[in-house]
């Protein structure tokens, strides 16, 4: 054979082994791409996204892992089981977004505003959101398994079957929180907490050591075998 037949006959040989694993293994993951526009199913992850506007964006499904969002405006967007895992989304607004089955879990979100957000469903296990607002928002069946929630204001919120497990709840408003279920606070430390008009008889997981330090009134109901301490109604400055 010809010095240039052989190195034809190579050429044609390498090319079908490379369809062949073209085919086996499939196209590449695109991967991250900061670049890329607000839209469905985009990844973000590990991005600087924070000081800029998105509301009204489509982020259905996005994958916003490790994504900084600090300040960022995200208002009335499409955050459905967007997942959100350890992003930074420090003093920035998902108002009134609709955020069913998102995945926030352990996200930093100090004094974020989260009112009137659509979050059936969604985890926030582990999450730093402290002095964050929930005002008005729907959060039925969501997991705040281990979040630290100190001072949150859950006012006029639905927590419905939500689970505050092992969550730090110190200073946390629930008296003007919404739920007709069990709510699951195993756990959960109750310093100052503010439980007042709540009827918490069906509530599982709540013990008399968190009962003595939360901050309830002659409204409050509690679980049975459990009594309102001495110190309530609580003395607030």
């Amino acid at each position: 054979m010809t010095p240039v037949r052989s190195s034809m006959v190579l050429q044609a040989g390498a090319a079908v082994v490379a369809a062949f694993l073209g085919a086996s293994l499939g196209p590449a993951s695109a991967g991250p791409s900061c670049s890329a526009s607000a839209a469905p199913g985009v990844d973000w992850t590990g991005c600087d996204k924070k000081l800029i506007i998105l509301s009204d964006s489509d982020l259905n499904g996005a994958t916003l892992v490790d994504t900084d969002f600090t300040s960022t405006d995200l208002r009335d967007t499409n955050l459905l089981a967007a997942n959100f895992e350890k992003s930074t989304l420090v003093r920035a607004s998902l108002a009134n977004s609709k955020a069913r089955g998102a995945r926030f879990d352990r996200i930093e979100a100090y004094r974020t505003n989260f009112s009137s957000v659509d979050a059936r469903g969604a985890t926030f296990a582990s999450a730093e959101v402290q002095r964050s607002n929930f005002t008005n928002a729907v959060l039925v069946d969501v997991d705040f398994t281990k979040a630290e929630l100190g001072r949150a204001d859950f006012s006029g919120a639905d927590i419905t079957g939500t689970k505050f497990a092992l969550a730090n709840l110190a200073r946390a408003d629930l008296s003007k929180a919404k739920f007709s279920g069990p709510i699951d606070f195993a756990g959960s430390f109750f310093f100052l907490t503010r439980i007042e008009g709540l009827d918490l008889s069906a509530a599982t997981g709540l013990q008399q050591w968190q009962v003595d330090m939360s901050c309830g009134d002659g409204e409050t109901k509690l679980p049975s075998g459990l009594s309102a301490p001495s110190a309530w109604p609580c003395s607030f400055d």
